[in-house]
């Protein structure tokens, strides 16, 4: 405890070039990798396209690991809860586009998921004058979901179990939508209802 004789000492704010925020910004980087992978194949279902599903996988995995490392060792900065779901909205989005591009998912579905994550980055953004908001618990269950159902789209294990692979695909996307959709509305009232606290305050 701090007395007169002994001024207290704030806590260390950690840098924002850390390992965390590193593995963040790798994430962004491989993201146009994975898309040209994707498109190069052309929707054949040949090595390009395992190889670009391997890639989104083993890239959109690293999110954990991220969020991980700076939790336990304290490094946690606002820029990395900024830049933590721009990267997945990078892959996420560019992974959804591409696949409308070939066909393989409605592009209704992609509109619908981009303008709800484009619309609360945005968001985000302009919140920055007064605080920086992090990604809540049911948006990150969002992401994981978009993350699978994406997975499930680009790895083409029809190859291996059947055509009835599509329709448990469809499903699982059907359930991501329906989440984006849920916590975008949850997330703005959320934020209004924290404004009214403050201005209360």
């Amino acid at each position: 405890m701090a007395t007169p004789d002994t001024p207290h000492t704030p806590a260390a704010v950690p840098s924002n070039w850390n390992l965390p925020n590193a593995i963040t910004v790798v994430r962004i980087l491989l993201a146009p990798l994975f898309i040209w992978m994707l498109l190069a194949d052309g929707g054949h279902d040949g090595a390009l396209r395992w190889w670009a599903a391997g890639l989104f996988i083993v890239a959109i995995a690293t999110d954990g690991i991220d969020g991980a490392i700076a939790r336990r060792q304290g490094l946690v900065t606002d820029l990395g809860k900024l830049l933590d779901p721009i990267a997945d909205k990078v892959l996420t989005g560019g992974a959804l586009v591409a696949l409308s591009i070939l066909g393989e998912l409605w592009w209704w579905v992609t509109i619908v998921i981009l303008v709800r994550e484009l619309g609360i980055t945005v968001f985000r953004f302009v919140m920055l004058r007064d605080r920086v908001i992090p990604a809540s618990r049911g948006g990150k269950l969002k992401t994981i979901l978009q993350s699978v159902a994406i997975s499930l789209y680009l790895v083409p294990l029809w190859l291996v179990f059947g055509d009835w692979v599509h329709g448990f695909n469809a499903v699982v996307m059907a359930l991501a939508l329906i989440m984006t959709v849920v916590t975008g509305f949850d997330y703005l009232l959320a934020a209004r209802r924290e404004g009214r606290v403050k201005r209360d305050a």
